[in-house]
């Protein structure tokens, strides 16, 4: 017998510590070759990690909650091997196993020296297993909706996504004493806020004398402290400039009602964003340098659009972006818009969704607020704000009638673009908003 230490890898992008999120087994517990053991939390995603041992479970080193750094053992496992398994922190089968989990969802696995080991897909799964394995060490992801084999201390798996864990963890909730409500036996948001709502009604009733806590002190650390430390630099490293404008967007409203009502888009979300965006790739085009990036020694002006989509997500602001936007028809916009949305919603987006981005758009007519002067996103030089859309008075041809009215502004890097550019692009969206008869040309 063998005691191995597995220390916390680096799963991409110069990692220097991750949170423990949730521990998935305890000690005492056997593991397989390849079982996820523990999520951890990096500065941009939730990741599963993997045991690269089959053995027993010794103790485990880091409690959940608890930041560490990368190469810093995070659990023993007592193995049937005489020989120790190289630290996977160290090589970069780990980085690239892991990192292909963060693209596509499957469960990285980490290479062990012998027998010499290739991926292959899994005829009973959707993950990669190693060849001269078999299928047996292979545990899906809970994402992948496939149970994977649990712990005999954990005989009653609890079924829920990693942000409902989060929010679990922040509200106190334990979530073995929650009843699920989800279809698959899942446990929802919903589920998670009326439990600590009754939790909160009990206590009240059982400690009427109780104070009330006055502070409540939050760790900065993970997404939000990524959040912090790119506005900052982003706010007093470039010179932002914003400027605003009333739009009559009655027609934009009727398209959207039409969308809606066609078989073409049946089943597919449509909203004011949606023509929001093809007006902002419209009006790129005819003004390219507000899709610019500035490097100190040139301005790289793109000639594609990494369309960004501001995103309020249980974790914190993320910024996931979609690839090469101004190829996409309505339809296939509208599909994408979707999927960024449900997939920042569930705490899905990849490292990789958020990179690359060449300008940004924050929606926040969703919230119900008029406008704002948003931050720019690290390494664009163009934010565009949509504002809320209300019925307001408008006056049109010399009277005053109901119009569906919005504000459309944004903020813009002075060092790449002048005023007059500004202006042009902020109208140039104006004019399609007011007439989306534009986008045919």
């Amino acid at each position: 017998m063998t005691t191995q230490h597995f220390p916390l890898p680096d799963v991409g992008e110069g990692l220097t510590e991750a949170e423990i999120v949730t521990w998935l087994v305890a000690p005492g517990d056997r593991v397989a070759l390849n079982q996820v053991i523990c999520e951890i939390e990096t500065a941009k995603s939730l990741v599963e990690l993997p045991s690269p041992f089959e053995g027993t479970v010794i103790e485990l080193l880091a409690v959940a909650g608890q930041t560490v750094e990368v190469g810093t053992p995070i659990v023993s496992v007592e193995t049937a091997g005489d020989a120790p398994v190289p630290d996977p922190s160290a090589t970069p089968e780990v980085v690239e196993a892991v990192h292909e989990h963060q693209l596509t969802g499957a469960i990285p696995v980490i290479p062990v020296p012998e027998p010499v080991a290739t991926f292959t897909e899994s005829e009973e799964g959707s993950g990669s297993v190693l060849v001269g394995y078999g299928s047996g060490g292979h545990v899906p992801s809970r994402r992948s909706g496939i149970s994977r084999a649990v712990p005999a201390a954990l005989a009653t798996p609890v079924i829920a996504k990693p942000p409902i864990r989060n929010l679990a963890r922040e509200l106190g909730v334990d979530l073995t004493t929650v009843m699920p409500t989800g279809l698959a036996g899942e446990i929802l948001r919903e589920d998670v806020i009326r439990h600590a709502g009754q939790a909160r009604v009990f206590h009240n009733l059982e400690t009427p004398a109780a104070p009330a806590e006055r502070e409540e002190r939050i760790p900065v650390k993970g997404v939000r402290k990524q959040i912090a430390t790119a506005m900052v630099r982003s706010k007093f490293t470039a010179p932002h400039v914003s400027i605003f404008n009333d739009v009559n967007a009655t027609r934009t409203m009727e398209l959207v009602k039409r969308l809606k009502a066609s078989p073409e888009f049946a089943g597919t979300r449509v909203s004011p964003l949606l023509i929001m965006a093809k007006a902002v790739m419209w009006a790129v085009r005819r003004n390219p340098m507000v899709n610019s990036t500035w490097t100190d020694e040139e301005i790289i002006v793109h000639h594609f659009v990494n369309l960004g989509i501001a995103a309020a997500t249980p974790r914190g602001l993320i910024v996931p972006n979609i690839k090469d936007a101004q190829d996409l028809s309505m339809l296939e916009l509208a599909q994408s818009l979707e999927q960024l949305t449900l997939t920042a919603r569930d705490g899905r987006t990849t490292p990789q969704d958020m990179q690359g981005g060449t300008i940004t758009i924050t929606n926040l007519g969703s919230y119900g607020v008029d406008t704002g002067t948003p931050i720019l996103n690290p390494g664009e030089v163009s934010i565009i704000v949509l504002g809320a859309i209300r019925q307001k008075p408008w006056v049109i041809d010399g009277e005053v009638r109901p119009a569906y009215v919005t504000t459309v502004g944004g903020s813009f890097d002075h060092r790449v673009i002048d005023g007059d550019v500004v202006s042009r692009f902020i109208a140039d969206i104006s004019d399609v908003l007011e007439e989306p008869a534009l986008l045919l040309d």
